[in-house]
C-alpha cells in the first residue's frame, strides 16, 4: 500500500509538473503574441499595473529606505573600527542591488498581487466565467492569462529599480538626520562599487522572478474545479510555490554569478 500510494504521488507529481510546464509555454507565447496585437486585453495590462505596481510603492519605499539607512548607518559606526569603512559601499551594492532588492520586491508582489490573482480567477471557474469565455471562442489564456503575465512581470522589474534608487539615494538622505556624510564621498565610492554585472544581475532576478509569480498565480487560480472552498487552498499553494520558486531561482542566479 506505501509503494503504490508514493507511485501514484510521482505520477500525480510528474504530471502536475508537465502540465504547469505546457501552461507556462502556452502562456509565453500567448504574451509574446499580445505585444505584437492590438487586443481589448491592455486595459487588463494597465490595471495590473496600477495595482501590482502603483498601490505597492509606498510599502517598497519604506523597506528600502528602512533597510538602506539601517546598512548605512550601521556599517558607518562597526566598520571603520576594523579599517574597512569603504566596505560599507560594497554592502549596500550586494544587499540592496543583487540580493535582498528583488528578493524582497517579488515577496510583496506574491503577497499583495499573486494571492489576488490567484482568487480572482479561482473565483471565475467556479461562477462559470471562464467556461462561458471557452464557448464564446475567446482563449482564456490569451485574453485573461496574457495581460496578468505581462503586468506583473514589467511591475517587478520597475519595483526593482525603485527599490533599488530608494535604497541607495533615498536612505543616504534620511541617514544625513542620524549620521552626515559626505554627498560626494558616498556616491563617488558608490558608483566605484557600482558594476555591471550587479545591474543585469538584479534585473535578470526581477524578470524570472516576476514570470514565476505570474506562472504560480495564474496556473493555481485556474486549476480551481467547482468548489468555493478549493479557492483558498490554490491561494496559499500559489503563495508557497511562488515563495519556494523565488527562493530557488535566487540561489541559483546568485551561484552563476559567483562561479
Amino acid at each position: 500500500m506505501l509503494l503504490q500510494r508514493l507511485g501514484r504521488q510521482s505520477i500525480n507529481s510528474s504530471h502536475d509538473m508537465l502540465y504547469g510546464a505546457g501552461f507556462f509555454y502556452q502562456s509565453l507565447v500567448a504574451s509574446l503574441q499580445f505585444m505584437r496585437r492590438r487586443q481589448v486585453g491592455r486595459g487588463v495590462i494597465t490595471m495590473q499595473l496600477l495595482f501590482t505596481g502603483v498601490e505597492a510603492l509606498s510599502v517598497i519605499a519604506l523597506i528600502s529606505l528602512s533597510l538602506g539607512a539601517v546598512i548605512i548607518i550601521q556599517g558607518v559606526n562597526i566598520l571603520p573600527q576594523f579599517g574597512q569603512g569603504v566596505l560599507i559601499y560594497k554592502i549596500l551594492i550586494t544587499v540592496i542591488t543583487r540580493e535582498l532588492g528583488p528578493l524582497l520586491c517579488a515577496f510583496v508582489v506574491i503577497a499583495r498581487s499573486g494571492t489576488a490573482i490567484a482568487t480572482e480567477l479561482g473565483h471565475m471557474v467556479v461562477s462559470h466565467q471562464i467556461e462561458a469565455y471557452i464557448s464564446t471562442g475567446v482563449n482564456p489564456i490569451r485574453y485573461l492569462v496574457a495581460p496578468r503575465f505581462i503586468g506583473v512581470t514589467l511591475s517587478v522589474i520597475l519595483l526593482n529599480l525603485y527599490f533599488n534608487v530608494f535604497g541607495l539615494v533615498g536612505s543616504f538622505i534620511l541617514t544625513q538626520f542620524f549620521q552626515p556624510i559626505s554627498a560626494f564621498e558616498y556616491f563617488h565610492n558608490l558608483l566605484l562599487y557600482l558594476r555591471t554585472p550587479d545591474i543585469i544581475s538584479s534585473l535578470l532576478k526581477s524578470l524570472i522572478f516576476g514570470l514565476i509569480i505570474s506562472h504560480t498565480a495564474t496556473y493555481n487560480g485556474l486549476k480551481v474545479q467547482q468548489s468555493s472552498t478549493e479557492v483558498p487552498q490554490m491561494v496559499i499553494r500559489s503563495v508557497v510555490q511562488g515563495f519556494t520558486l523565488c527562493i530557488i531561482a535566487d540561489a541559483i542566479i546568485t551561484m552563476i554569478y559567483y562561479i
